[in-house]
């Protein structure tokens, strides 16, 4: 969209999406039948090629070494990498790599940031992030049992834990724990601490299944206990008690990621509804694209990925010039809307596709499985549309309560 556009996007954008549709797209067929295990040795011969044409880390700073984009920029190209379920990885801007990445970037100390991100940043480690737990609201990261209690030089971490985002591989963890239980303000009892997962009293005791995918070893979540784990205390992120504030701080550049790239999902959906429209023939020499049932389907998803799209540039315009906490309000909008958009456009490009779309064959199924969780994660749909009404009802004079 030029009217986002920069000098930079349009030298670098072209690449990219090359990079996207001659090298990782063709990948797709032999990832959706294998392990990532299996295919991670062609994708790190794409990593390689990335590295040698500059295009490594786009979302940071030339002087690490990135592309230095700004958000909105970074958004852009993560509607390009979003076009396939692996893009991200090969540019090494995943979730939760990335988000790991702008945390310890922002607030760890030089040892963290030697030890633990210089890795993460060269690709040769991955990462995990560990919040969520069984018994807790996950959208409340206020409430949770894991603790952390501090005996010397060291932390004893004890808790457990479930929905850690790629744990399976991951060679430390980002973990949330009380470190201040009793602290009147319920904002300041956490903090941040990296834990590497080779310590003895970290273990993945399960990987969870998602939507039926049960043997995958990357796109998983695991279950997760600390026992007795003990790291030392400089390995906390920032300041005790100040796990909260991070989790929000990291919350609003991820949520423009996850939503440009859930608009890049739905342009590579949309692109193979809008071919089997136009090529699969019906009785009579009648082509599907010829039904208005059809040709609905076509203009809905064209008018609301449209949208979502110019929602989710403008929100992260904001941000760039006057930081995440004015933009609330347009962080939660895009969260449940553009997720919803999602689900409608995926939906209707599958059931173009009929049968086929249920198979493996394209990447329709895959995405359907995996992409529902978007409307939960990060805050489900019923706590942003809360907070969006709430804040609107404010101008009226009517100040509502979480009920």
């Amino acid at each position: 969209m030029k009217l986002f556009n920069t000098a930079q996007l349009e030298a670098i954008l072209p690449k990219i999406q090359n990079i996207v549709n001659t090298h990782i797209i063709p990948l797709e067929r032999e990832y959706l039948q294998q392990n990532f295990s299996k295919v991670k040795p062609k994708l790190e011969e794409i990593r390689q090629k990335i590295k040698k044409e500059g295009l490594w880390n786009p979302h940071l700073s030339t002087a690490l070494g990135g592309l230095g984009l700004s958000l909105t920029e970074f958004g852009q190209v993560s509607e390009a990498l979003g076009q396939s379920p692996y893009g991200h990885y090969c540019f090494n801007c995943n979730a939760p790599d990335i988000g790991n990445q702008e945390l310890l970037l922002g607030h760890a100390s030089n040892f963290i940031k030697d030890q633990f991100l210089q890795p993460l940043l060269e690709g040769k480690i991955r990462s995990c992030f560990s919040m969520t737990e069984p018994h807790f609201a996950g959208s409340n990261p206020t409430e949770m049992d894991t603790s952390a209690l501090k005996e010397g030089n060291n932390y004893i971490i004890n808790g457990k834990k479930w929905f850690t985002s790629s744990a399976d591989g991951a060679s430390f963890a980002v973990v949330m724990a009380n470190t201040n239980p009793e602290a009147e303000n319920k904002y300041q009892r956490a903090s941040m601490i990296v834990v590497p997962t080779d310590n003895p009293g970290f273990k993945l005791t399960c990987n969870t299944p998602i939507m039926g995918d049960t043997n995958d070893d990357y796109f998983s979540h695991g279950e997760v206990s600390y026992t007795n784990c003990k790291v030392p205390v400089k390995n906390l992120i920032g300041i005790e008690g100040q796990g909260f504030a991070l989790a929000q701080q990291r919350l609003g550049p991820g949520r423009i990621h996850h939503c440009m790239r859930w608009i890049g999902i739905c342009e590579r959906a949309f692109d193979l509804m809008c071919q089997r429209a136009a090529t699969r023939q019906l009785a009579k020499g009648v082509m599907l694209g010829e039904k208005q049932s059809i040709q609905n389907f076509i203009a809905d998803s064209r008018a609301e990925i449209n949208a979502a799209r110019f929602m989710v540039l403008h929100t992260a315009t904001k941000i760039d010039n006057e930081g995440a906490k004015t933009a609330r309000i347009e962080i939660s909008t895009i969260k449940f809307y553009v997720a919803n958009v999602l689900q409608r456009v995926l939906d209707r490009a599958i059931q173009v596709h009929g049968a086929l779309g249920l198979t493996d064959y394209t990447v329709l199924a895959f995405w359907y499985r995996h992409e529902r969780a978007a409307r939960i994660y990060d805050g489900p749909d019923e706590v942003h549309k809360a907070a969006l009404a709430r804040q609107v009802l404010k101008a009226y004079g009517l100040n509502t309560s979480v009920v």
